[in-house]
């Protein structure tokens, strides 16, 4: 056949074959933006994604387990419900969950997990509110295992929350976990309630153990508006509560929240608190130091925008009380700040220093010739020097007393060390709210 005669044949097969390849490449895409649409629609336009609450993630030390006999010989939480409050500081119509297994050298069975709101709204109840329980899902399942030194989200959740209000979360673990290595937050000051059996689903847990700890949950996230942003608040046990009133969220962090929720203009703004008692700067306590856990508590969070560090006291408290001792540990804590601020000004948070408040009296830090004293002054010094930190908050001056080196004698409680809820309110006093305001 001549090859002017075959033309059009050969045109009108490769005409067919290109148009087969546009529909391919296009049926392609449609299925590739079917798939990846519901990640995407769960923000919805104008909202994202922002941690309401956080409880830092710690390895459960012995005495902090559960009581028997939620705790075995070789496991812990066997074929047990666990209730727990917490409250959020923000507000939006979804939710959802993280729960942590940081420090879990087993993997942790979730069998059913459920959120409702607490009876009357209050903290540390077992009862819910009827009519508000809700089933919590995983890739659209009720059952997840969180991996050794992973952490598992859940599902987003239709469930509208008020900021400032308290969500009760309840999840229970056929299993257990198979081992003793528990991630949890102790210093809670909020009561739990654990019974065997499934009862996610009831209204009440008649019977339940109480206990002051948290386990297992490390983060909520909630659905707010675009601007909404997160200051993050990374601490020791000054800031994790220690003195405060259990289940009475008077911990110096919530009432900040309590100042910005206040006013319109930081109404929308959620507190992190992430600390724990005995935490250090430089080297692990309870938890790890703050410059290995700062990209897990800080830099991933969710919409955080500013950062308050407050936290130095057990550092210089646990050096030796020498000269050369005390040189040393400030020296490195100085150092160890600007690392702080390096890195979190490359995730563009600003970053405010809190001095550290005094601690003369205590029969922990105090020594006789007063070397932790000047130690405490020298870094207290560097702090307020213009130009560390994007701000100062003095925490310092709000609550010494004139006498060197101690607190004012009304505000602690009863160590010389830790503040009762009425220092924790001179505290949050003390943080100007100008230097929170809502970014685009």
């Amino acid at each position: 056949m001549k090859p002017s005669s075959r033309t059009p044949f050969a045109t009108l097969l490769s005409t067919c074959v290109l148009v087969l390849a546009l529909v391919v490449t296009a049926s392609a895409l449609t299925a590739l933006v079917t798939r990846t649409a519901p990640a995407t629609a769960a923000a919805g336009p104008g909202r994202h994604w922002v941690n309401t609450w956080t409880g830092m993630p710690q390895l459960t030390e012995p005495a902090n387990l559960p009581p028997a006999p939620y705790t075995g010989e070789k496991s812990v939480l066997v074929d047990t419900t666990l209730r727990q409050t917490v409250r959020v500081t923000a507000g939006g119509p979804r939710i959802r969950l993280r729960f942590s297994n940081a420090y879990g050298d087993t993997p942790l069975p979730l069998t059913a997990v459920t959120v409702a709101l607490p009876r009357d709204g209050r903290a540390g109840v077992s009862a819910v509110e009827p009519g508000s329980l809700r089933r919590v899902t995983f890739a659209g399942r009720d059952a997840v295992t969180v991996p050794v030194g992973a952490q598992m989200v859940s599902d987003p959740l239709d469930f509208g929350l008020r900021a400032g209000s308290e969500l009760t979360v309840t999840a229970y673990t056929a299993r257990g976990q198979a081992s003793l290595a528990l991630t949890s937050h102790p210093g809670s000051r909020t009561t739990s309630y654990l019974v065997h059996g499934d009862h996610t689903r009831d209204a009440d847990l008649p019977g339940a153990t109480a206990v002051d700890h948290w386990y297992l949950l490390s983060d909520v996230e909630v659905l707010a508006p675009g601007r909404s942003r997160a200051v993050a608040v990374v601490g020791d046990s000054l800031t994790d509560g220690r003195g405060s009133t259990t289940n009475g969220n008077d911990r110096w962090p919530d009432r900040f929240y309590d100042r910005l929720h206040s006013r319109p203009a930081t109404s929308g703004i959620a507190v992190l608190n992430q600390a724990a008692g005995g935490n250090r700067v430089l080297n692990d306590g309870l938890g790890p130091n703050v410059l290995a856990r700062l990209d897990r508590d800080v830099l991933s969070r969710s919409a955080v925008a500013w950062l308050i560090v407050f936290e130095g006291v057990n550092d210089i408290g646990t050096a030796d009380a020498t000269p050369g001792a005390q040189r040393a540990v400030t020296d490195d804590l100085i150092a160890g700040y600007r690392q702080i601020v390096v890195r979190a000004h490359a995730q563009g948070i600003r970053v405010y220093g809190a001095t550290l408040t005094p601690f003369g009296g205590s029969t922990l830090y105090d020594d006789p010739a007063k070397e932790r004293e000047a130690g405490r002054q020298r870094v207290n010094t560097w702090i307020r020097t213009p130009g560390h930190f994007d701000a100062v908050i003095d925490f310092d001056r709000a609550v010494r007393d004139p006498a060197p080196g101690r607190l004012l004698p009304a505000l602690h409680a009863g160590d010389w060390l830790h503040l009762n809820p009425e220092g924790y309110r001179v505290l949050a006093a003390a943080v100007p709210e100008g230097l929170f305001r809502h970014t685009s």
